[in-house]
């Protein structure tokens, strides 16, 4: 792990893995330090905001130094489930890779709790940790010009949603209609990183 300061108030922490980034979020949010402003997760990053002319910095640094991150909490997590048609345009071509059938996609995506481990790529979009090992599979080789709002779908070691339309690269399982991110919204994107969630399916 490595700290890096990112201007005056700020400070990056570079994680060795995405489970350990994990840990370190969880540890400081658990914290509730009343001057540290913003804490925004990567895929091995954790960057930290402080109010300015505070020991925020100060305060996490320590907290990052002496936590034990493999037993970090933070907090009970908020549980979402998203209800999925399974009729996405790669459901066959993911069964194939996978070999087994589109039943069985399913039963495995379904039957997972993921965690939102960090957002990005586009607003309202969360990483999903927790897929199962057979539907760990890479990106297409020709990314798609567009790819509907609400897609459900798959690439490496995650699963996501998509919140609006957009080019995109993962192999689609499906789609929902919940509404990932609405910017008038007191709170304008659904999910957040630390939440559950789980697919339910409606096929």
């Amino acid at each position: 792990m490595r700290w890096l300061r990112y201007g005056p108030d700020a400070a990056l922490v570079e994680c060795e893995s995405l489970a350990e980034m994990s840990a370190v979020r969880a540890a400081v949010v658990a914290a509730g330090l009343p001057d540290l402003v913003e804490v925004v997760p990567g895929a091995r990053t954790v960057l930290v905001a402080a109010r300015p002319g505070t020991r925020a910095l100060e305060q996490v640094r320590a907290l990052v130094e002496r936590a034990d991150p493999e037993t970090a909490d933070g907090g009970e997590p908020r549980e979402i489930t998203l209800d999925v048609r399974y009729d996405g345009e790669d459901l066959d071509l993911v069964a194939r890779t996978a070999g087994i059938s589109t039943d069985e996609v399913v039963e495995l995506h379904t039957g997972a709790v993921y965690t939102v481990a960090f957002t990005g790529f586009a607003p309202g979009f969360g990483y999903l940790t927790g897929l199962p090992e057979p539907l760990r599979q890479s990106r297409l080789d020709t990314p798609r010009t567009r790819v509907p709002a609400g897609a459900v779908a798959i690439a490496g070691e995650f699963t996501g949603v998509y919140p609006r339309s957009s080019p995109g690269g993962w192999r689609l399982l499906g789609h929902t209609d919940a509404v990932l991110f609405d910017s008038r919204a007191e709170r304008p994107a659904l999910l957040a990183p630390g939440d559950r969630v789980r697919f339910r399916s409606l096929s």
